[in-house]
This record gives structure tokens, C-alpha cells and sequence, in this order.
């Protein structure tokens, strides 16, 4: 007994290697597929020029030159100036930076805020259940862009109000589908005997249904992260996102497009990271949705 009691926890560290590594672990059903495995590549790609942006960039970002504007592709300036003489290449790898805050912490929020709401109106039903979802419904109608637009606005220009802007805007998706998990689970077989047995109404939400009702929040979250890398952007091209000179994808696309004639890198670079980022982070959703939905894994 003994024995076995200091082999337990070296167990533990094993057994989650292998769920999450071994054969036929998450990870692997997720990269089942080579477009999966390109669309992680990109996505650990972006997260990694994001952390180690002092040291991928070879310029200042935000130092301009006015003598060096619109300048070409070159070994100084890899990816050439823009209309005040700043580092194309360098205020797009800082631009990641803004896109991956964005893109997590934003779904975050809407993910923090949206599923405890979900879960409260799904186990508690009634007229608790009628006020949240009429709240939710009543956000939800509203177009997003526009809503997060007036939102951005109030606030002002920032990193801050664009990452609240974007996940209020996006919590009534996590209510509903949280809500609708919980419908389905409160009724299996162990919380009703849960219930049997006198479980606290708390402790039956929390760690009986909250845990087996996840799996749809967790892809909707992965897919909503490129949503709100869009978005962010969206926001940024109409001038009310990330305030200058602070470099961001969207807003050097809205300070570029207006000269594609003289030099079409300037909006192609971060027209094409944002089309690409979101785009892998997509891929990696519905790769994810594969591996957790047993209907969809055989299909």
C-alpha cells in the first residue's frame, strides 16, 4: 500500500501526457488532417512573434523618417516604409501583439461574462431563466460591428475598450449555447442521482454539470477568437480601435490602402496576416469541434 501511494503521483503527470499526446489524444484527432496541422503552424507562428516581438523586429515601430517614406522592400526595411517612413515589418510583428490580446483576452470576457449566465438560466429555469435569456436576446439582435462600434466609441479609442467592446458583444452566444447544454444534462442519469441523494443545488451545477456541458463553449471560443481578430481590426480600419501610433494590422491597413498605387505592400502585408491568421484559427476550430463531437470524428 505504501508503495502504491508514492507511485500515484507520478501517475498523474503520465496519464495527461498521454491524453493529451498520446494515441488517440485530442491533439491528435485535432491535426488528423494536414490543413490542421498548417493552420496550427500559423497560429503558434503569430503567438510566438507576438512574445518575442522586441526581438523579431528590426526596428522601432513607431519611429518615423520622414526623409525614408514609401519606401520599397529592401535589407534595411524588409518589407519597405510606409506614408511617414515607419517599419512595415517591424509595426507588423507588433501588430501581432495587439491581435493575440485581442483574440484571447476578448473571448475571455465574452466567456467569462456569457457562460455563468448561461448556466444559471438553464439550472435555475423560471423566472430567472426568462429575465437572462430576454437580456441576452435583447444584445444579441443587435448587430455586432455596430454595437461594438458605439461601444469603442464611448470609451474611446484604446486597447481596453476594444477588447470589452468586442466580448460584450459576443457573450449572449455563449448564454445560449451554455444554456441549452444545461437543459440537456440536468436531466441525465447522475445528476438526477445526484439530486437523489441530497447534492447542494451549487455543487451539482458546478461540478456535475458545468464540466460535462464545456465542449461546445470551448470550440465556440477557439472559433471566436478569429472573430475577434477581425473584428478588432474592423474597428481599428474605421478609426475607432487601437489609438496611434500604437501598430496594429487593422489600422495599418486603413493608413495603407490609400496608397496602393505607390506602394502595395504597405496594405497587402497586414491584409494578408489578418486573412491568414483568422483563417487558421478557423481551421483549428472546426478541427477542434471534430475531435470533441463523436458524430462529426467518423464523418
Amino acid at each position: 500500500m505504501r508503495t502504491a501511494a508514492r507511485a500515484q503521483p507520478l501517475a498523474f503527470p503520465r496519464r495527461l501526457a498521454l491524453e493529451w499526446f498520446g494515441r488517440g489524444s485530442l491533439l491528435r484527432r485535432v491535426t488528423a488532417r494536414k490543413v490542421n496541422i498548417v493552420a496550427l503552424a500559423v497560429v503558434l507562428t503569430v503567438i510566438a512573434t507576438a512574445i518575442l516581438a522586441p526581438l523579431i523586429a528590426v526596428h522601432d515601430p513607431i519611429k518615423t523618417r520622414p526623409f525614408e517614406i514609401h519606401q520599397g522592400p529592401s535589407a534595411k526595411y524588409w518589407l519597405g516604409t510606409d506614408d511617414i517612413g515607419r517599419d512595415t515589418f517591424s509595426r507588423l510583428v507588433y501588430g501581432a501583439r495587439i491581435s493575440v490580446q485581442v483574440g484571447f483576452i476578448a473571448v475571455g470576457i465574452a466567456m467569462g461574462l456569457g457562460t455563468p449566465l448561461g448556466l444559471l438560466a438553464g439550472f435555475q429555469g423560471g423566472f430567472t431563466d426568462e429575465v437572462i435569456m430576454r437580456v441576452m436576446d435583447g444584445i444579441f439582435v443587435l448587430p455586432t460591428l455596430i454595437l461594438a462600434l458605439a461601444i469603442a466609441a464611448i470609451m474611446g479609442a484604446s486597447l481596453e475598450s476594444v477588447m470589452v467592446a468586442i466580448g460584450f458583444t459576443n457573450m449572449p452566444r455563449y448564454a445560449r449555447l451554455m444554456r441549452g447544454e444545461v437543459l440537456a444534462v440536468r436531466e441525465y442519469d447522475y445528476v438526477l442521482a445526484a439530486r437523489g441523494i441530497g447534492a447542494p443545488s451549487l455543487r451539482i451545477a458546478l461540478v456535475h454539470i458545468l464540466p460535462n456541458s464545456m465542449a461546445p463553449i470551448i470550440v465556440q471560443g477557439a472559433l471566436s477568437v478569429g472573430f475577434a481578430i477581425f473584428t478588432e481590426a474592423t474597428l481599428s480600419f474605421l478609426g475607432v480601435g487601437i489609438k496611434p501610433p500604437t501598430p496594429s494590422w487593422g489600422s495599418m491597413l486603413q493608413g495603407g490602402y490609400r496608397y496602393m498605387d505607390i506602394n502595395l505592400i504597405e496594405s497587402f502585408a497586414p491584409g494578408m496576416a489578418i486573412f491568414l491568421t483568422v483563417l487558421a484559427v478557423n481551421l483549428l476550430g472546426d478541427g477542434l469541434r471534430e475531435a470533441l463531437d463523436p458524430r462529426l470524428r467518423g464523418a
